[in-house]
């Protein structure tokens, strides 16, 4: 419920600061004294769209904050979705800045105008006869009938199940569509695939093949010039070998005579050595080298392979063809096993199926149950706010898909006169007749369900002073499970009032003010009486003003 409220230059308000208690509280005043303005206060609380032009002194900020005691409301999951932190005791501010700009805070954290509303409508209802739109809509009427039939757990079972039920559906839906995709490309898929296993690639093959290939083109070429390097080496006459050794002999002389010349006959050694190896690789390669067409027609054939899938998958290595395989790999594996997910999705979605069928026709069943008790007391109650004949015609019809309050889909027909024929509400009801089946609705809600506080802004016009005995005592009722706000203008509503506060005028330093003031006992008499008999209070509207407060 709401415990305090404080507005700071709104409107005519210059600074309003009230408490707020358990029951019902009455709010009254003359016409434009400003409790309109009260309520526009109250709707920045509840996220409402900010105007500049409510700003009593435009060079100052605009302030609101209401205090809340929300312990009994069961909130903590909803704070936990809008990432607030909870407390008991929570606070609302609203700050309008000069400038146009806009802030809001739930317990010093700041909040968008969204969040504010979604809060909002969990703490207060405002309730006037342009605000009974809510009561012509089936989803409305569906989650009263639940709180009545005490569907609360079943529903919340069924929601998060629907809820599971409709992303396995659209899972589905994208596995099939996948599915009709993956076949369409398979064949590609697996052909593209098939020349890369063809092209049995390996890691570093490329360099290899590319050099043996370089190689088996200039073999003939590669075997005259080996056989010409051994021939120039093994010659008799004039062969490097020969002439090695010449040198060899000349050099060994020369070191015998200075030993300062031994390091040169050495060198010469290494490289006799060396020259010996040298040929014998030589010979070596030349046996080992031969003209091979066939060998040739294979490499090359390989490497045109290779190159071909390079160009066609437009890659440089032969590493990212090897990534492209392991790819298409996986995607012809995914292919395979995509049937067995939709068989096993199908089965969820099969059996979710069947247990929301369950839980729908217990929410039916229950709901069923309770429709002869809430038409009989409904009926009742608007009998006693002077509705003798209003009639209802509730029933249910199974719908064949799942909705979010489960299968059924609620027909509410209604009559106000008798031999009137049935009507939905939006198009037989009055705007008067709407404010009373609403009042009577949250008053039997108000016993089944923790609603939050409700203000009734002059719902109770246009009645008479004997209807409005009823409805104030309706109000009354409902404050004892609930906080209850009502602005009037009747007297018997008034008096009803556990709490009374008068919303008034006043002129001070050539500018006016609205002020709100709680009443006490001798007050509350003269305000009633005002009420009851003008400007000019008698005796007479004072004994009653006393009649109908006691």
């Amino acid at each position: 419920m709401i415990t305090g409220l404080v507005i700071k230059n709104f409107a005519l308000i210059d600074h309003l600061e009230v408490n707020f208690s358990e029951g019902m509280t009455s709010i009254t005043g003359e016409t434009g004294a400003g409790k309109s303005i009260l309520l526009g206060g109250l709707g920045l609380i509840l996220g409402k769209r900010a105007d500049l032009s409510t700003l009593k002194n435009p060079d100052e900020k605009c302030f609101v904050e209401a205090t809340f005691s929300i312990k009994e409301y069961q909130l903590e999951q909803l704070f936990e979705e809008l990432d607030l932190d909870y407390d008991s005791i929570s606070f609302i501010r609203r700050e309008i800045l000069p400038s146009g700009k806009s802030r809001a805070f739930i317990n010093d954290s700041p909040v968008n105008l969204d969040v504010l509303q979604r809060l909002g409508q969990e703490l207060i209802d405002v309730h006037s006869q342009h605000q009974t739109l809510s009561l012509t809509q089936s989803d409305y009427q569906l989650e009263v009938l639940d709180a009545l039939a005490e569907n609360k757990e079943l529903l919340k079972t069924y929601q998060i199940k629907l809820n599971t039920y409709k992303n396995l559906q659209k899972r589905l839906v994208e596995l099939n569509a996948l599915q009709d995709s993956q076949k369409q490309d398979l064949d590609y898929t697996s052909f593209l695939l098939e020349e890369l296993n063809d092209a049995a690639l390996e890691v570093g093959m490329l360099a290899p093949l590319e050099e043996e290939e370089q190689e088996l083109v200039n073999a003939e070429e590669i075997i005259t010039n080996l056989v010409k390097a051994n021939q120039i080496i093994e010659e008799e006459q004039m062969g490097v070998e020969v002439q090695v050794n010449e040198i060899r002999s000349a050099l060994l002389k020369v070191s015998s005579l200075s030993e300062k010349l031994l390091p040169l006959f050495d060198r010469l050694e290494s490289l006799k050595i060396e020259l010996t190896d040298l040929n014998q690789d030589i010979q070596f390669k030349s046996e080992q080298i031969e003209a091979n067409p066939e060998r040739l027609e294979l490499v090359q054939s390989s490497l045109k392979k290779i190159y071909d899938l390079q160009s066609k998958h437009q890659c440089q290595s032969i590493e990212e063809l090897i990534s492209i395989k392991e790819n298409l790999e996986k995607k012809v594996d995914s292919t395979a096993t995509l049937e067995q997910d939709l068989i096993v999705l199908d089965k969820e979605i099969n059996q979710l199926e069947q247990e929301l069928h369950e839980l729908t026709e217990s929410l039916s069943n229950n709901r069923k149950s309770t429709l002869p008790s809430f038409t009989e007391e409904l009926e009742s109650l608007l009998e006693h706010l002077g509705m003798p004949n209003a009639r209802f015609k509730i029933n249910l019809s199974p719908s064949d898909r799942f909705l979010s309050h489960g299968k059924d889909e609620l027909i509410l027909e209604f009559s106000a006169n008798q031999g009137s024929n049935f009507g939905t509400l939006k198009k037989i009801a009055s705007g008067g007749e709407l404010s009373r089946i609403m009042l009577s609705i949250k008053a039997i809600l108000s016993r089944f369900k923790t609603l939050p506080t409700i203000i009734f802004d002059e719902i109770d016009t246009g009645v008479s002073g004997e209807i409005s005995y009823k409805i104030a005592e309706v109000m009354h009722q409902m404050s004892q499970y609930m906080q209850v706000v009502t602005i009037s203008h009747l007297p018997q509503v008034a008096a009803k009032g556990s709490h009374h506060f008068k919303v008034f005028k006043e002129f001070k330093n050539e500018s006016t003010f609205t002020q709100l003031k709680k009443l006490n006992p001798t007050e509350r008499i003269q305000e009633v009486a005002q009420m009851l008999g003008g400007e000019e209070i008698s005796e007479t509207a004072i004994q009653h003003a006393k009649e109908l407060l006691n």
